[in-house]
């Protein structure tokens, strides 16, 4: 097949087609781990994103499905430079191609994945648009360099709601209550609460505080999901409600949403942080960790000024500086914006947040 990648600025690559014939739009952006493309393909919080790995091969060890995180591919779109046709994994079920298929997503590859890099380095991520077909025409040309322009920002969707749970459900532990609002969680996420033998209840993100209340909670956690934290306004009232009342932890976007209804803004990065090896710096320990990241949001630091009082920084971006946690003791707040559950990614921080969660809530004003 054919395919064929336009970006909102006008640019337009050629490559070749694998995946599902179709037409996808979004908004292009790269990350850069050299493994874990069925873990970054099932993320929840790619969801109106047209994916780009930096990593030149993809589908070598095939697909098995061990280690999705979620119930399928969420990205609209797929670029790599180059996809193995013949992986080698004893657990392999699929190449990368049949997955894509069977999910109908489109992919494009033999493309200049590092000059595209470059570029959304240079002036950000874009808006795009991805055409898969038998054979591309100066049409589908022209409509992808419409389409990429003229669709809307991300900003602009509310995309929590289509990859969040549809109704309540409940993994049962022996150990203390706590309810997760899900956004689009990973299932790694959850695997590191039942690993702590927690008792968990996962809501929709829509779910009003008073029935979350219901069940009667240790804590709360908000989970990581795609777009602006600004179009979560129901989970920014949950924080509110439960401010004070319970340990409210979250992860990611959770981290952002819990900052404005702190009280403080954020705002949208240039290129964002995508990747298995981003270094955060925790400023208690005086360490470095290296962490596995996905977000295109930040917490603005200097808006923090106009935050509850109490709520700190506790840990930086060694790279840029951004924002990675936060915590106010004495609300019980404590987040942050990089994935501690990994996957795919080191396991640096796992212990770190969900050891640290689990002594919380069991300590907490007891």
């Amino acid at each position: 097949m054919q395919a064929v990648l336009a970006l909102e600025d006008g640019t337009l690559v050629e490559g070749v087609g694998f995946g599902y014939p179709k037409v996808a739009t979004g908004e292009l952006v790269f990350a850069t781990p050299i493994t874990g493309y069925e873990e970054a393909l099932t993320d929840p919080s790619y969801k109106g994103q047209i994916l780009m790995l930096t990593y030149p091969l993809i589908g070598n060890y095939g697909v098995s499905g061990a280690r999705f995180q979620s119930d399928g591919i969420k990205v609209e779109g797929f670029v790599v430079r180059e996809i193995c046709e013949r992986p080698s994994h004893h657990k392999s079920r699929m190449t990368i191609d049949e997955f894509l298929r069977s999910e109908g997503i489109p992919g494009i590859c033999e493309v200049d994945t590092r000059m595209l890099t470059i570029k959304t380095r240079r002036y950000g991520t874009m808006k795009a648009c991805l055409v898969v077909k038998e054979t591309i025409s100066d049409a589908d040309r022209e409509k992808a360099l419409e389409l990429a322009e003229k669709q809307p920002d991300i900003s602009e969707l509310d995309l929590i709601e289509q990859v969040t749970c549809r109704k309540p459900y409940r993994i049962k532990g022996r150990g203390k209550r706590i309810a997760v609002l899900d956004m689009g969680i990973k299932r790694n996420i959850l695997k590191s609460l039942e690993r702590r033998d927690l008792d968990i209840y996962v809501f929709p993100a829509w779910t009003p505080p008073s029935e979350i209340e219901g069940v009667e909670p240790a804590a709360i956690l908000l989970s990581n999901g795609p777009g602006d934290p600004k179009r979560g306004k129901n989970a920014v009232s949950v924080v509110k409600h439960f401010l004070g009342r319970l340990p409210i932890f979250g992860i990611c976007l959770g981290h952002q949403i819990i900052a404005l209804a702190l009280g403080a803004s954020t705002y949208k990065l240039k290129f964002g942080h995508r990747g298995a090896n981003q270094p955060v710096k925790d400023l208690k320990l005086g360490r470095v960790f290296i962490t596995s990241q996905n977000h295109g949001f930040a917490v603005a630091e200097e808006s923090l000024d106009a935050a509850e009082e109490g709520t700190q920084v506790t840990q930086i971006n060694a790279n840029d500086s951004t924002v990675e946690g936060l915590e106010n003791p004495y609300l019980g707040v404590h987040c942050v914006q990089y994935h501690p559950e990994a996957c795919p990614g080191p396991w640096d921080t796992e212990r770190l947040f969900f050891d640290k969660l689990l002594k919380i809530v069991d300590t907490w004003r007891a």
